[in-house]
């Protein structure tokens, strides 16, 4: 509890210990300051987010999305391990680096310190990929990310939302009582998968067990996957980025990168009249 000299209002003071910070944050390169933004600089994924990919392709073949869905499986058995609940997956934080292979983006809903049986209770996430636990205001667990992974994978596998409406009210009903429907095409273990992920109840939901991730990983659709060779990325990814350099944005939205670069403009004017302002 602190006391500002001038108002002599009270605030609270959270301390973070440096070395923490520093443990826990790794995907952040540097930061600064403008009078209008705070900028983070952080690792660039130039092979565009998934989204992007499946608007481009419609739907994904089956192995192409079992190999994205190895990875982000893997990716988020890390985080569970690390005691880490994401809260957020969805194709828009999905990315693939310049050979094809998936990285996981924006951490800003993440909750620490939830392992297996740990509970919290915060309202968050995107509508259409909230899991049926948080849109009944119970308290829940990791395996809220599980359901994220159903959704997304349903997505590559159909091209579509397994539950979707306009109207927000509408569209929690379906994720809490409706149905799933499946495209005539896919495998029985796809559907299985899927089908298993989505289950509402989250404690009979695949992965959401104390093996976590390792009960997704011997799920039959990912049979033919060789997690030590998947880990070591030594499997080449099904898609390849075709980027010409570290510098193409070609798989993003240009309208995303006029804004970025009027920024950077805007940032580099401000700094440089600080600088002659100290002269």
């Amino acid at each position: 509890l602190s006391r500002e000299h001038r108002t002599r209002r009270l605030y609270a003071v959270k301390i973070l210990k440096k070395e923490v910070i520093v443990q826990k944050v790794k995907i952040l390169m540097y930061s600064f300051q403008t009078p209008l933004y705070l900028c983070f600089v952080m690792e660039f994924a130039n092979g565009g987010e998934i989204f992007f990919h499946l608007q481009q392709n419609r739907i994904f073949s089956e192995e192409r999305s079992m190999f994205y869905g190895a990875e982000i499986v893997l990716a988020l058995g890390y985080l569970h391990e690390e005691c880490i609940v994401y809260r957020d997956m969805k194709l828009e934080n999905l990315l693939l680096d310049k050979d094809g292979h998936i990285k996981i983006a924006d951490f800003g809903l993440c909750k620490e310190d939830i392992s297996y049986g740990d509970r919290t209770r915060t309202f968050c996430g995107t509508p259409e990929y909230l899991a049926p636990e948080v849109l009944e205001d119970n308290d829940y667990g990791r395996s809220v990310d599980w359901w994220g992974v159903g959704v997304v994978m349903y997505e590559m596998l159909s091209g579509r939302l397994p539950f979707y409406s306009k109207d927000h009210e509408k569209l929690f009903e379906l994720i809490l009582t409706g149905s799933i429907k499946f495209p005539s095409k896919l495998s029985i273990e796809a559907r299985h998968l899927v089908g298993s992920l989505l289950v509402k109840n989250p404690n009979e939901r695949l992965g959401g067990g104390p093996d976590d991730a390792k009960d997704v990983m011997a799920h039959p659709f990912f049979a033919s996957v060789d997690w030590e060779k998947l880990y070591r990325k030594e499997i080449p990814p099904p898609f390849k980025p075709d980027v010409t350099s570290d510098t193409d944005t070609s798989y993003f939205d240009k309208v995303f990168f006029l804004i970025f670069r009027f920024l950077t403009v805007f940032a580099l004017l401000y700094f440089s009249l600080n600088s002659l302002s100290d002269c």
